[in-house]
């Protein structure tokens, strides 16, 4: 089965060194849009697209990472359901805490893929090898982005990335045949 994604080699080529990749969650893993309970707690809506994507890199090897400036019980539920062993929760300052993670990886900023929405994430994408924006991204954010997705953050975005890094990283092909008999 020939895979039905095309992305310009150019772009192909700046995410093809990607080991790592840090992802915002408000506006990014969700559609940005905060929900509140009668109790306070907070809730949030994810994308079974987006997850299964997260799953795909690690299965080739790239690792994801969640820098996030909120902390839930949700978030907490969803990204241990998915495996993911890096997060920083309640940070602001994300540069730094993607420092750590590359530290801790054994990596540098050349091996780094970030994807944000705000002008929180601008320090770590602006320092990562290729910087991703979702289609409603602050303009700024837009700007400082290789690339915007064609998807809106919570809507399928973090799975377009996913694909493009694995389709760069020339995993995609041989994953999708798993699931084709």
């Amino acid at each position: 089965m020939a895979p039905a994604l095309n992305f310009p080699p150019e772009l192909l080529l700046q995410a093809q060194s990607t080991r790592v990749v840090f992802f915002d969650v408000d506006g990014v893993l969700t559609d940005g849009g905060l929900y509140f309970s009668e109790a306070g707690e907070s809730i949030k809506r994810f994308n079974t697209l987006d997850g299964h994507g997260l799953k795909l890199l690690q299965r080739a090897g790239i690792t994801p990472a969640v820098i996030t400036g909120r902390d839930s019980q949700a978030l907490r539920l969803r990204l241990a359901a998915l495996g993911i062993e890096h997060v920083f929760y309640g940070t602001e300052d994300k540069r730094p805490a993607a420092q750590a993670i590359l530290t801790a990886l054994g990596l540098d900023w050349s091996q780094a893929a970030a994807m944000g929405d705000d002008w929180p994430d601008l320090p770590m994408m602006m320092c990562s090898a290729f910087a991703c924006a979702p289609a409603n991204a602050h303009a700024e954010v837009l700007a400082a982005a290789h690339h915007v997705t064609r998807l809106r953050g919570g809507e399928g975005a973090v799975r377009e990335l996913c694909d493009l890094l694995l389709v760069a990283n020339g995993r995609y092909a041989s994953l999708l045949q798993a699931y084709h008999p």
